[in-house]
């Protein structure tokens, strides 16, 4: 009985873990800050760092580089807080993209972030080396850093390719990024000069999450006389 028990118990938190994050992403993918904002007050722990991760990206686009830094600054605080008395290979995944995006807001942290940015994704890797959000971080920090500090459009590409790979696996509780992943392969793609490579990949973005904005608004940039279709 016990163990049916604790069958159904995980079988609910994998639920509505999974729902959690579709509410977050689908807020996001609006760019809806008033519904992250929300969301940041109502969930708790990973997701509600998650909000905040969210919120910090939709904030940043739209011009409110203050809400996107008090968004990380909350998110580093839940993450840091759940990794003392939890530590576990999402948490430090999100917690090294966190960081990722506090350097990429803020360039003069980037001696101190960095040395966080690091040690969370070695902490990552030595806790879930086959989780793809992990791979999908690696792939996006690969894209940014400089080729002066190790990072290179092909190296991103490389990185991308693992991550979707890893995709692959079913997933029902963490289950964000495949489709970002795809978008990020096809921005190394695109800075390799492989555009025709890098309009399928935007497009395999939308075959996995056909309302996903970003693929959507990269496809119209990049094909003439927007034949998207």
């Amino acid at each position: 009985m016990k163990t049916v028990v604790m069958i159904a118990g995980l079988a609910l938190f994998s639920h509505t873990a999974h729902a959690e994050i579709a509410n977050i992403d689908a807020a996001a993918n609006s760019m809806d800050i008033n519904k992250l904002k929300q969301l940041v007050v109502t969930e708790h722990d990973y997701s509600q760092a998650y909000a905040n991760y969210r919120l910090a990206i939709s904030a940043n686009v739209l011009g409110q580089p203050q809400v996107a830094k008090t968004a990380l600054a909350q998110a580093q605080a839940t993450l840091e807080l759940l990794n003392s008395s939890q530590a576990n290979g999402e948490n430090y995944t999100l917690l090294a993209s966190v960081y990722g995006m506090k350097i990429a807001l803020e360039p003069m942290s980037a001696q101190s972030f960095g040395i966080e940015y690091a040690k969370a994704l070695a902490n990552a890797e030595q806790l879930d080396p086959q989780n793809p959000r992990l791979k999908l971080v690696q792939a996006m920090g690969a894209y940014n850093t400089p080729a002066a500090y190790g990072g290179s459009p092909q190296q991103a590409l490389e990185l991308a390719n693992q991550a979707i790979t890893l995709f692959q696996a079913p997933c029902d509780t963490i289950c964000w990024g495949e489709a970002e992943a795809y978008t990020w392969r096809g921005l190394a793609q695109q800075a390799l000069g492989n555009d025709t490579a890098a309009i399928a990949d935007w497009q395999q973005a939308l075959a996995v999450q056909s309302d996903y904005s970003w693929a959507q608004f990269l496809i119209r940039k990049n094909t003439p006389n927007d034949q998207s279709q």
